[in-house]
């Protein structure tokens, strides 16, 4: 028979999301848990033991201050967490625990002086992460919301823009820039409750290089790559969005890498269904470039085409299982949600991304996201 395994995490909730899962409340410091024979445990400061009773019931909380009392009553002059995580480890009688590959190496090392073995579970830590359920569906929904709410209020600035000399946009008589379009994005999406993550405008030759935030003046006639992905104050869940525009006129060279990726976002949803391999959709939208003329490689120094993942993962991280790439493993299974993200990238012409999100269903996938898809404006 297997031996039941002791699960221990100590992290704050603001930055794991693990134990966020886990626990369900923002706490900015990190604390104790633990999951042991069916029952979840906290040890709670007293700053936050009463509203971790009150906002995570399923728990069981315990006090720091009072298990660092009984330390110093038995000799211990400044018990901190490696002597409270000694403490309750031996009252639970237990010997051996399980810890996420990112615990601290100097507290399993502290641990194991104490005659604790410690053994870090590879990949995730919680497995069922991956398949959310109805309640983390709609988290997900709602922060999609608030990132569409800054995509809209995005675009209608773009749109409200005048065309000076040079093409250079301007709004309210002064040049308008990655910098001030992004700021009003972040902005509408803090209103509707949500923290922008490094939110993406980048214009032209910028928007070449996928993670490139942007900066400086924005142009007319050329793409400009809005990439949007906000996490809730509230839920700690992300949304995701991208949607390519130009302000004034496309080029026919713009127009058809548009259609092109447009229709390969098409095509990746069309693939992603329940028991797939996640890398023969990627391969399927790279292949479907390839016929369109769209071919991928290092061109002049640097990589053109299409050469990132098809997409990946959202709930609690922006990027997390599964990842539907080139070189990802495993099928689509019903329960996950995914991004859907192809795009194209050649700096004689600019870059294009296009994204979505998907719950994978045991039918059709279901797109989560609402906002329209309108190149020029």
């Amino acid at each position: 028979m297997k031996k039941p395994e002791h699960l221990l995490m100590v992290a704050d909730t603001e930055r794991d999301a693990d134990m966020l899962y886990a626990v369900g409340m923002f706490v900015p410091d990190p604390f104790i848990f633990l999951r042991s024979g069916g029952r979840s445990y906290v040890v709670m400061s007293d700053l936050e033991i009463d509203r971790a009773r009150k906002q995570a019931p399923h728990l069981h909380v315990l006090s720091l201050s009072l298990y660092q009392r009984k330390l110093r009553n038995t000799g211990a002059k400044r018990p901190g967490i490696p002597d409270v995580l000694a403490a309750l480890l031996r009252e639970k009688g237990i010997r051996r625990v399980v810890v996420p590959q990112s615990f601290s190496y100097g507290l399993a090392a502290d641990l194991q002086r104490r005659r604790v073995r410690v053994a870090a579970r590879p990949g995730s830590f919680f497995p069922e992460r991956e398949f959310k359920s109805a309640a983390e569906v709609k988290k997900i929904s709602a922060a999609l919301v608030m990132a569409e709410i800054g995509m809209a209020e995005g675009i209608e600035v773009l749109r409200r823009a005048k065309i000076g000399k040079g093409g250079r946009l301007l709004y309210h008589e002064v040049p308008l820039t990655s910098e001030k379009l992004r700021a009003v994005i972040d902005t509408a999406i803090l209103q509707a409750g949500g923290l922008a993550n490094h939110t993406i405008v980048a214009g032209g030759r910028q928007g070449c290089d996928p993670h490139e935030g942007g900066y400086g003046p924005l142009r007319a006639n050329e793409t400009i790559i809005l990439d949007i992905f906000p996490r809730s104050q509230k839920t700690g869940y992300f949304g995701d969005i991208t949607r390519t525009v130009v302000r004034g006129r496309a080029s026919e060279a713009i127009r058809k890498l548009y259609e092109t990726v447009f229709q390969g976002q098409k095509l990746a949803f069309q693939k992603m269904r329940a028991g797939v391999p996640t890398r023969q959709v990627h391969r399927e939208v790279q292949e479907f470039f390839e016929r369109e003329g769209y071919r991928t490689g290092r061109q002049a120094g640097r990589m053109q085409g299409f050469f990132h993942g098809t997409g990946h993962g959202l709930g609690l991280e922006i990027h997390e299982s599964p990842r539907v790439g080139a070189n990802s493993v495993g099928t689509l299974k019903p329960g996950q949600v995914v991004t859907v993200e192809p795009g194209l990238y050649y700096p004689e012409i600019g870059g294009v991304r296009l994204e979505d999100v998907a719950l994978i269903t045991r039918t059709r996938p279901r797109n989560l996201t609402r906002f329209e898809k309108v190149l020029e404006i």
